[in-house]
């Protein structure tokens, strides 16, 4: 089945790449003939489901266009550049150009080999290792150094980034295709989720947790929402994006603001000892105080009360007044639940 599967693949590669002009459905189910010994040749464009077709005859062609739209979808993940073109009839047709799918002479050096097989190592442990590893071995065909093993440099270097909401993938695939989406967030303060509608812009990774920057379309404002808080299904929903989408820097600065990164001003907090190491590794300055307490000043910017949150019973937020109310009214929203 393998073998026979591949041999469609290729066949059906082959066709979309030596056309000149689009090619139907119908057109490609009669070239290709393992269309043709699974389903029979086409009856038309539009046919199927008009009158005088026999049960028999619509079944084959669902099972063909579904057939059809699964191969479609493996070549274009195997990075075969497909065209859809609809003529003046209204009729859809397919083809590759050449041009599109040529790729250019790729040379790397030792430590350009590193850098992607690092990259790679980082997604070992997520949905994207087999695209990882796959984007390597189209590297190795297209002229990967043979002598330069892209896995084992810098192998004292152990990158991992965990990926476990489930939000994730969909997510990624709204960020590459453009696409808005529709999914329930529960904020911090919250005790119930709300429903968000987003044009999602890109991820980032920030001190362990995933975060998605994008436009809210319900606020009309840019949003930073943290993975973790989004609650069921993200669902896709179709049209274009109302927002301009802001280059990659101008993402990862709104990311690090909304995540609290950028500190214009310090908090004091009490902190119990051999607890909160990321916060001492913050911490700006630091006095020890009697019994099981340190005494921490620490960098003070936006989203700084939803970290200590985490901290649970082992933070205490002694200034400025209006972060420590912060954290207590999160501390009552999670005890609400």
């Amino acid at each position: 089945m393998a073998i026979a599967k591949a041999e469609r693949l290729m066949n059906l590669a082959l066709c979309l790449l030596g056309t000149r002009r689009p090619l139907s459905k119908r057109e490609l189910r009669e070239s290709i003939e393992a269309y043709v010994e699974a389903f029979g040749p086409g009856r038309g464009a539009g046919s199927g489901r008009g009158a005088g077709v026999t049960g028999a005859a619509a079944a084959a062609e669902e099972s063909f266009n579904r057939m059809f739209e699964r191969d479609k979808d493996d070549l274009r993940e195997l990075g075969l550049v497909i065209e859809t073109v609809e003529n003046l009839d209204g009729e859809t047709g397919y083809l590759a150009r050449r041009d599109s799918n040529r790729l250019p002479p790729i040379t790397l050096d030792a430590e350009e080999a590193a850098a992607l097989g690092l990259a790679a190592k980082v997604w070992q442990q997520a949905r994207l290792a087999g695209a990882a590893s796959g984007a390597l071995q189209k590297l190795r065909a297209a002229g990967l150094p043979e002598d330069v093993d892209p896995y084992e440099a810098h192998g004292a270097l152990e990158p991992r980034i965990p990926v476990h909401e489930a939000a994730f993938e969909p997510l990624m695939l709204a960020c590459r295709d453009r696409r808005p989406v529709v999914f329930d967030y529960r904020k911090a303060t919250a005790a119930r989720p709300e429903q968000r509608h987003v044009e999602p812009w890109a991820l980032e990774c920030w001190r362990g947790h995933w975060y998605l920057a994008g436009w809210d379309r319900d606020r009309e404002a840019e949003r930073v929402f943290r993975l973790s808080r989004i609650t069921g299904k993200v669902r896709s929903r179709a049209g274009r994006f109302r927002a301009d989408v802001p280059d990659v820097v101008t993402v990862r600065e709104t990311v690090a603001m909304w995540a609290g990164e950028k500190a214009d001003r310090t908090a004091l907090i009490r902190l119990r000892k051999g607890a909160g190491y990321p916060l001492r590794a913050k911490a700006v300055g630091a006095r020890e105080l009697d019994g099981d307490w340190d005494e921490l000043e620490i960098p003070y910017g936006h989203g700084l009360d939803a970290w200590l949150v985490e901290f649970g019973p082992d933070v205490v937020v002694l200034e400025p007044a209006e972060l420590r109310a912060d954290v207590v009214d999160r501390l009552r929203a999670v005890a609400k639940g």
